[in-house]
């Protein structure tokens, strides 16, 4: 047989605060509703409640626009308080055009507005930050879930990113801990005995954006198990999947 992946939405968790055990709430709710975490799973953790956990989040009331937020404010009819929390969180404005904002993350990340969002966040002028480590925080829910229920999983952190020349966002990793987030075939034969050149494939992002189909954005389901995809065990790490600006033809 052709070998199956299964995605299972895990719900029931309730609202993230600063401080809670996300390793807990996950493997609690994913028992509660009787499909609970087993050995070889990839558990996929949506940012936006790893940042709650972390305390990343900000009030605007307690932010001071700086003189260039204001004047990007101005141009765009933005809020330049969240304007500001964006620039915090860039180590490099890419592109400024439309209203939208494309930084490079301290993390190397590039996205649109540093990864600083309100969706999903209680109160009408709060907004979450991306985690200081993500790799950090998957290995902490990792941990985490082998401590209480005595089962070796793979994490992911994801978050939603929009692609160059390609309408809509996908899932991608920001966090890894427990697997090799890319497999590569250059030097092996394929079905027509071709020695591949070129490939590598970016499994950590393809296993974030499967998860992303049950998780949704407005069904409050903040995770997801894959189970029966055979990945490489390793550290994990994001970096690999970062491309060395000498290697980016669009930098």
């Amino acid at each position: 047989m052709p070998a199956q992946v299964s995605v299972i939405g895990i719900g029931g968790v309730p609202e993230v605060q600063p401080g809670n055990d996300l390793a807990a709430l996950v493997t609690e709710a994913a028992t509660r509703q009787r499909t609970p975490l087993a050995s070889g799973d990839v558990l996929v953790v949506s940012q936006k409640v790893v940042s709650k956990a972390e305390g990343r989040v900000v009030d605007l009331k307690s932010v001071t626009p700086s003189p260039f937020a204001l004047e990007v404010a101005r141009t765009w009819q933005k809020d330049p308080r969240h304007v500001e929390v964006v620039l915090r969180e860039a180590r490099r404005i890419v592109r400024m055009d439309q209203g939208i904002i494309i930084t490079e993350t301290h993390h190397g990340f590039r996205c649109a507005n540093s990864g600083v969002d309100a969706s999903n966040v209680p109160g009408e002028e709060t907004v979450t930050l991306l985690p200081v480590h993500p790799d950090a925080s998957a290995e902490a829910i990792r941990r985490g879930v082998r401590q209480l229920a005595a089962v070796d999983v793979a994490v992911i952190v994801s978050d939603t990113f929009g692609r160059p020349w390609r309408e809509g966002a996908v899932n991608v990793a920001i966090g890894v801990a427990g697997l090799e987030p890319l497999v590569d075939y250059r030097g092996r034969l394929d079905t027509c005995g071709k020695r591949l050149q070129t490939t590598v494939i970016a499994v950590a992002d393809e296993l974030a954006a499967a998860a992303e189909l049950v998780t949704g954005k407005l069904e409050k389901v903040p995770a997801a198990l894959v189970r029966g995809y055979t990945f490489r065990p390793s550290p994990g790490g994001v970096g690999p999947l970062l491309r060395e600006p000498s290697r980016d033809l669009f930098r």
